[in-house]
């Protein structure tokens, strides 16, 4: 195991996410990895993309993984690819990366949002039905924070009405549900593999998974303007790929991504035990699932206070997401579902993502910890 100590890693803040700190821990892997590639000349859609792919949809348990550049793209290729466009609804969630919301509208349809679980923040399974029109094409459900969605009830539906589900997986790599990976389980998934991700790259990449032979082949011909061979397009395509240099060091990175999604556990676990008893509402794990912890997120009823309590004492902490985007102003008035996503606008308000890194110390959490205890012990709520 190729693990170093990072060099003069400072005290003076604790960092949210510290994606210098994984690129450290397997420094001389990564290295020889990229070295390889520049040494063979060859940087874009070669031996090291076609071996990530395959290694990719091992771990998830798919037969087919699909490069491509970004987590937003896989999502909008991955809806292209199922002939998704203008004049077609997709079902996703309002608490969201907007990426979610941004992907639907760059394959031309409209998205429509459903309210979250106030437990999990994840797609309420019981709105769907109110919200399917004879225009509905696909779900996206969002595992979100590295939380799976609660699938079973969204597939049963999907069927039901013939609908595509395409599981938006960017932040739960690793993450299972009923004892199979996230990704394995719609028409479709996607992942982003960006730094700050479970299993995140020096750069932008993102991947699409199915089962599927003609969507996987779909999304190839997609990710390259629609080349079968070179230079002649079969159909319509963009320009998407996974570079070899991020796919060398996602293969590198791959190979502790168990391991990596075990120190999450442990630190969250540490947060769960050392905050017993304060006045927050700490992450819920569903029953029958595995929570990979891409961010470990409270409620508290001050955020803003506790927030600015923890910078005061080097806690940097992120809020994920702090406007639902049915309320952002790129986005108000364009998308369709009701109008009062209460629990997704609740959330906003209170939701609060402490430090989460396979490399923190056990002495930083549970210096996070403590300057939280004495917040709470100030009489704040």
């Amino acid at each position: 195991m190729d693990r170093v100590r990072a060099k003069g890693r400072s005290a003076a803040m604790i960092l949210c996410s510290n994606p210098r700190m994984q690129y450290l821990s397997h420094k001389t892997e990564i290295d020889t990895a990229v070295a390889r590639v520049l040494d063979k000349g060859w940087y874009i859609l070669g031996d090291e993309v076609r071996a990530f792919e395959a290694e990719f949809a091992e771990y998830i348990g798919v037969k087919f993984a699909i490069g491509v550049g970004s987590g937003t793209e896989a999502l909008h290729l991955a809806l292209r690819a199922c002939d998704i466009g203008p004049g077609d609804e997709v079902i996703t969630v309002s608490h969201t990366a907007v990426a979610t919301v941004a992907a639907i509208q760059l394959a031309g349809a409209t998205p429509v949002l459903v309210d979250i679980e106030p437990n999990f923040y994840t797609m309420d399974a019981s709105k769907l039905a109110t919200v399917i029109t004879p225009k509905t094409k696909a779900i996206i459900p969002v595992h979100l924070y590295g939380q799976p969605a609660d699938l079973n009830p969204i597939l049963d539906l999907a069927k039901e009405y013939r609908l595509r589900v395409i599981e938006d997986c960017a932040q739960a790599h690793g993450a299972t549900y009923k004892g199979k990976r996230v990704g394995s389980y719609g028409d479709m998934a996607c992942f982003s593999f960006y730094p700050t991700k479970n299993l995140g790259a020096l750069g932008d990449g993102g991947m699409v998974v199915t089962d599927q032979l003609e969507l996987a082949q779909r999304v190839r011909l997609l990710r390259e303007y629609g080349w079968a061979e070179r230079y002649v397009s079969h159909i319509p395509g963009w320009n998407s790929r996974l570079d070899e240099v991020q796919a060398a060091i996602l293969r590198v990175k791959l190979r502790y991504l168990d391991q990596d999604n075990l120190s999450r556990a442990r630190i969250a676990e540490m947060y769960q035990t050392g905050l017993s008893g304060c006045r927050l509402i700490l992450p819920s794990v569903r029953e029958e699932t595995t929570h990979v912890y891409h961010l470990y997120v409270v409620r508290a009823s001050r955020r803003d206070e506790l927030q600015q309590h923890l910078k005061d004492g080097g806690v940097a902490t992120l809020i994920h997401y702090p406007m639902p985007v049915h309320m952002q102003p790129a986005y108000r008035g364009h998308l369709a579902g009701p109008d009062n996503l209460l629990q997704a606008e609740l959330a906003a308000q209170e939701i609060l993502s402490f430090p989460m890194y396979p490399e923190l110390e056990e002495a930083e959490v549970q210096k996070v910890i403590d300057i939280v205890r004495a917040f709470q012990g100030e009489g704040h709520d």
